[in-house]
């Protein structure tokens, strides 16, 4: 019988050993034999096929450089004779997320109820691109809610559509201040204790970091009052995109129904006292429709408005319509003084008599804000 070299004896124990865990693998044996005795404890060990893998790559892997080497031989003689290790799985690459952020946003004037067209694109989520759409009413919060993924060249497209068809002015803002006024409507949701619209549930958890409703302000506000442009606020109401500015009719019927009975009154007066009774109505709806809660909504929509001015190159309107919100933040100014208030005011009184005439449906003209119109 062949006397087996220690050397080569101790490696093959170690092997064995290994055999059950090859994790445990002792190198200790293989540093310390020769060349021969590895290389033939190592022949030996790969008699074993298959179940000699681990621990020759265990040892391939892990030992000195002669030991690594001796180990390599082994696995490659083992492959000769068809039996190698499977493939390693391919690494999965390490995809980076992030919550999505807002990147671009865009915004429309104001109708006449206080509504507005939101436009937020978001990236850096795994869909990429996301827009949402929202509208939001400064009476009641968020109307309405739709979006998705988008491609740029999508984007593009829907926005120049969008500018095509839109009645209200479409301009871009900074992303912070679109997310500052649907904040803004998010508070008003909390305040009132109304439900948000189901189809925003979705896009909640992308503005639980927006900024405070405050912050949706424009830097506009605060500027000094300039009466002369104040006087000339009722020319704002002749532009198309503030044609649905105006009193409530529901509101004004009965005030409706006694401007026309002072026009049409047969006693004989001059026409300086049938003015002065007209104004003497239209001071009292301005008076009462226009209370401070009132005063302070209208004038933030001017300060809005003056930022979709400035937007659009229309500098002189923005002066007036900052000049015509300092007036209305001052409860101190009497708001029958102000030409806008009483513009607004005697436009919702023709409007109470057209429809009260039947010649106006009051659906059509009412300043109540409604889930799925965007008047």
């Amino acid at each position: 019988m062949t006397e087996v070299p220690e050397g080569s004896a101790a490696c093959r124990r170690a092997l064995e050993a290994a055999l059950a865990d090859p994790r445990h693998l002792d190198p200790t044996p293989f540093a310390a034999a020769s060349a021969a005795e590895l290389d033939a404890a190592l022949r030996d060990f790969a008699d074993r096929g298959a179940a000699a893998l681990a621990v020759l790559s265990a040892l391939a892997a892990r030992g000195e450089r002669d030991v690594r080497r001796a180990a390599k031989r082994a696995l490659y003689r083992l492959a000769q004779r068809g039996v190698t290790a499977p493939l390693p799985a391919a690494p999965r690459p390490v995809v980076e997320r992030r919550a999505p952020r807002a990147s671009r946003a865009w915004l429309s004037g104001i109708d006449g109820s206080g509504s507005r067209a939101l436009w937020i694109v978001f990236d850096g989520g795994p869909a990429g691109l996301l827009l949402c759409s929202l509208i939001v009413n400064d009476t009641i919060g968020v109307v309405e809610a739709a979006g998705g993924p988008v491609t740029k060249k999508r984007l593009q497209a829907e926005l120049e559509a969008l500018r095509a068809s839109q009645k209200l002015p479409w301009v871009e803002t900074a992303p912070d201040h679109a997310q500052a006024l649907v904040a803004e409507a998010l508070d008003l949701h909390a305040t009132l204790g109304t439900p948000l619209p189901a189809d925003f549930a979705r896009w909640q958890p992308l503005f639980e970091t927006a900024l405070p409703a405050t912050a949706a302000v424009p830097p506009t506000a605060g500027s000094p009052v300039d009466l002369a442009l104040a006087d000339r606020s009722a020319e704002l109401l002749e532009l198309p995109e503030l044609a649905g500015w105006f009193v409530d009719p529901d509101a004004v019927q009965r005030d409706a129904l006694d401007l026309g009975e002072a026009r049409e009154s047969r006693l004989v007066v001059s026409d300086a006292v049938k003015t002065e009774r007209e104004e003497a109505i239209v001071a009292r709806v301005v008076e009462r429709e226009f209370g401070p809660e009132v005063r302070r909504r209208w004038a933030r929509r001017l300060r809005d408005m003056a930022f979709i001015f400035d937007a659009t190159a229309r500098p002189e309107h923005a002066a007036i319509a900052n000049a015509g919100a300092a007036v209305l933040e001052d409860d101190a100014r009497d708001a029958t003084r102000l030409p806008l208030a009483r513009a607004a005011a005697r436009r919702g009184l023709e409007l109470a008599a057209e429809v009260a005439a039947g010649r106006v449906r009051a659906a059509d003209v009412s300043r109540k804000p409604v889930v799925g119109a965007h008047a």
